[in-house]
């Protein structure tokens, strides 16, 4: 194989398969990139079984054919050279080598015959296919993923549920047992018969896609096994979690006593200033809301204490309770700047909400803390 690329598009191509490859793996090809002569340049493709994707790349192919390289050193190689042009090319079995101006690189190549075969095609006998937008996919991905629990014992949280949600919409919804994200959003076409966990990998390497595509449309196939996603240059899949996602909809509260609203950008800086001072453990606040103010409070016995009061719309009986500041924060960070937000009290002890007052589709559940 020989062939001639462009620095800019080898590097985005590794770029994309970074997150994916297996560095760790006790099956060394997994931590190296497939690269194959294609129709019009070549495709870069890395797995570590669980998540794959293929990159499709342009490319002055001389002699086609196919080699495997370690995917990361390959990476740095494109980054720090400075030549437009790279020269790869396979030589003595086991061998390739790269020029990049005055460097040259020889490096060691495993077997193309031992790389695994990934299921990137799109079946339509084996599941439902959905035209999503990618902007829209990308909304719903950062406003639930933070939400996934980091526990590795309790699996059935690891990754965020996809479902069919009420009047035709998507539906996505994460947990780790404190809180709880769920967002619906209306896409053409059919839904999913039954719910599937997406991994937490697998998203965070989806997302990375849906930055590339921009405003345009992705294709997004379910089936009982994984999820496939298909852009004009890449192909991607993810074999979805196994387990029962608990049932969430136990946990949204059916109705509220108290509601408060504010400014997003004002209880959010609030939050980041005295959190500072909150336990490092816990990170505990306080919310006390009065008419017309909510005051914020942290206290650390080793380090001090802190308050702020920030003016909000709320004509209830005077209502104190605890959360964790991170939780908080992290919803607020993916709500829209200056958006007024919906703050949904039941009592000190019961779960609390928080929506975006012009997002009704969009609900965030966290329990309080005894503070």
């Amino acid at each position: 194989m020989e062939l001639s690329i462009r620095r800019e598009d080898l590097t985005r191509g590794l770029y994309l398969v970074q997150g994916v490859v297996e560095r760790r793996s006790t099956v060394p090809i997994l931590a190296n990139v497939l690269i194959e002569s294609a129709e019009g340049g070549i495709t870069l493709t890395a797995t570590d079984m669980e998540v794959g994707l293929r990159v499709r790349t342009p490319a002055d192919v001389k002699r086609k054919g196919s080699v495997t390289l370690n995917a990361r050193k390959l990476y740095e190689i494109s980054r720090e050279v400075t030549a437009d042009e790279l020269l790869v090319k396979a030589t003595a079995a086991g061998w390739v080598e790269v020029h990049a101006g005055r460097s040259k690189f020889k490096i060691v190549s495993l077997d193309p015959k031992d790389f695994p075969q990934l299921p990137l095609a799109m079946d339509p006998k084996g599941g439902v296919t959905m035209e999503v937008a990618a902007a829209t996919l990308r909304e719903m991905i950062d406003k639930t993923i933070f939400a996934v629990s980091t526990d590795e014992t309790r699996f059935n949280l690891s990754g965020v549920l996809m479902e069919a949600g009420e009047s035709g919409a998507l539906r996505m919804v994460a947990t780790d047992g404190h809180r709880l994200a769920k967002i619906d959003r209306r896409v053409p076409g059919p839904r999913p018969e039954r719910g599937i966990i997406m991994p937490r990998k697998g998203l965070v390497e989806a997302r990375k896609l849906l930055d590339e595509v921009d405003q345009g449309d992705v294709t997004v196939h379910v089936s009982p096994k994984d999820m496939r996603l298909a852009t004009p240059t890449v192909s991607f899949f993810m074999r979805i979690v196994e387990g029962e996602f608990p049932d969430y909809r136990q946990v949204i509260p059916g109705s509220v006593r108290a509601k408060a609203r504010f400014n997003r950008d004002d209880l959010l800086a609030a939050l980041r200033r005295i959190s500072l001072l909150a336990s490092e453990r816990s990170r505990g606040v306080k919310l006390h809301l009065e008419k017309g103010k909510l005051e914020a409070s942290a206290s650390n016995p080793d380090q001090g204490e802190a308050s702020e009061d920030i003016e909000i719309s709320y004509g209830g009986e005077a209502l104190s309770v605890g959360f964790n500041a991170r939780y908080l924060i992290d919803v607020l960070g993916v709500h829209a700047e200056g958006e007024v937000i919906e703050l949904g009290l039941t009592d000190e002890v019961g779960p609390g909400t928080v929506s975006g007052a012009s997002d009704p589709e969009y609900t965030y559940v966290v329990m309080p803390m005894r503070l």
